[in-house]
């Protein structure tokens, strides 16, 4: 019979019985208590433990329900035999790595954003009593809702407030039945692929451009040619000569990721015509929506298209958090059927409760009222960081260009982006190194740093340390 050591706190909230469950299920589990050993009896444990035989009875009925243990009646419990996991001997479950997805762009998950940071709205600006009582009332919503499946394509009330903002703020006229409710960008392009069949098919996608939407073409099983872009975008004249055959090309026109500029009109008409011309796709990543810190959003690419060729992105992770994982695709009105069907069974939008807040958020004008706030904010944000790199960094850092809520900077040193954005990182900063986003080494390499979480108080600081890290040594 197996001896047990087991310790109870009976400070804890804990119960006795989940304790004592807990500790043997972690015997068995790290090889401590080997298949086939015999359990103490309920009386023997009890008596071992103080507590009642009635306790260790929940703990083992617990250990049979889990397939942990088998009992035998008046034989007593024995353990069972669990089959070892291949290519993990050696290894216990609390020593196994905890291996972090993309660990190049995300660092880090769920943590404070640093100064610098890309791709997060404002912490400290963030409406968190109005989105509570949001929230609250949503969830209140949702829990009084009728038991049954929700639509697939998303809520219905979402997909007209979505519809709407669309055709007042981007131009764009469409049909709550065009759009679907996604699990954020990644959500929509992976359903993209799927409902067009376009694994195997060549994708043409903007250098530089994401490095994270390149890795899901490439995961997807499209062929992706890297575009070169210039002052007027992505070169569809390029793009033909480099891969003619390609069905889909991804663009961020509005405001190129990570340069700025936005598609001119000449190189939209192309684009469309190329699509027209070829049966092929596009994917508009309107990541920014209307969040243009100088002037008004110039039109969104779909706004001009009258062949339905465009599939248009946008989410709500860069203008109300990346935490809602929220992100919608409206598509042309003859696909909406097929891509409805291939929601229904691979891709069904995400949490109801969160869909009704962010349709509240919407419908009663605090969305476009944050949006006007964050504007300034981070208008004034940027120009704070623009005159303290050009006092304190200009040595060190060159400000090429203002992209959306980032600044690009090229380095005047012989640095690697990717070490001096490594060591800024560890100092309490986090720029973005700018090479990884080239499918091609670029010429000169720099940092792409955020606008939103920069603090004024500190932002001499920030960017001196910055210099400091830029021409320092490995």
């Amino acid at each position: 019979m197996t001896t047990l050591s087991i310790g109870l706190d009976r400070a804890k909230k804990t119960p006795l019985a989940t304790q004592i469950y807990a500790a043997i299920r972690a015997g068995i589990e790290s090889g401590q208590i080997p298949a086939d050993a015999k359990l103490p009896s309920w009386r023997d444990l009890a008596a071992q433990l103080g507590v009642s035989r009635g306790t260790v009875r929940i703990a083992y009925e617990r250990l049979v329900d889990e397939q942990l243990a088998t009992s035998f009646g008046a034989a007593g419990t024995r353990v069972n035999g669990r089959p070892a996991t291949p290519g993990l001997a050696g290894h216990t479950p609390a020593h196994l790595p905890d291996t972090s997805p993309i660990p190049e762009l995300f660092p880090t998950f769920g943590a404070t954003p640093l100064p610098f940071q890309m791709g997060v709205p404002a912490q400290d600006a963030f409406p968190y009593k109005l989105w509570a009582r949001v929230m609250v009332r949503a969830a209140r919503h949702t829990a009084s809702s009728p038991v049954g499946y929700p639509d697939p394509r998303g809520d219905p009330d979402l997909r007209r407030e979505v519809a709407a903002y669309l055709g007042i703020a981007r131009g764009i006229r469409c049909n709550p039945s065009q759009v679907l409710i996604t699990a954020g960008f990644a959500g929509a392009l992976g359903l993209v692929v799927r409902a067009l069949a376009l694994e195997g098919q060549g994708a043409w996608f903007e250098d530089p451009g994401f490095p994270l939407t390149r890795t899901a073409l490439s995961l997807a099983g499209t062929k992706v040619t890297a575009v070169p872009v210039d002052a007027e975008g992505l070169d569809v004249d390029a793009g033909v000569r480099m891969a003619p055959d390609a069905r889909l090309a991804v663009v961020t026109p509005g405001q190129q990721a990570p340069l700025g500029m936005t598609m001119s009109l000449a190189r939209r008409r192309a684009l469309l015509d190329w699509a027209r011309d070829n049966g092929a796709w596009i994917v508009e990543d309107d990541y920014l929506s209307e969040l243009q810190l100088e002037g008004r959003a110039a039109p969104a690419l779909a706004s001009l298209d009258e062949g339905g060729r465009v599939l248009h992105i946008g989410t709500f992770s860069k203008t109300i958090s990346p935490a809602l994982r929220l992100g919608f695709l409206v598509v042309p009105a003859d696909l909406a059927r097929r891509f409805g069907d291939v929601a229904a069974c691979l891709a069904p939008a995400p949490g109801a409760t969160t869909q009704r807040a962010v349709a509240d958020f919407l419908r009663e004008g605090h969305y476009l009222r944050h949006l006007r706030r964050m504007k300034r904010l981070y208008a004034a944000r940027r120009e704070a960081l623009l005159r303290c790199l050009r006092k304190e960094a200009a040595d060190v850092l060159e400000v090429q260009a203002t992209a959306g809520m980032a600044v690009v900077t090229r380095l005047r040193t012989a640095a690697s982006d990717v070490d001096v954005a490594a060591r800024a990182l560890r100092a309490g900063l986090a720029p973005v190194p700018l090479s990884p986003w080239y499918a091609h080494t670029p010429a000169t390499p720099g940092l792409l740093l955020g606008v939103t979480n920069v603090d004024t108080r500190r932002l001499v600081a920030d960017c001196r340390r910055l210099a400091e890290l830029a021409v320092m040594p490995k």
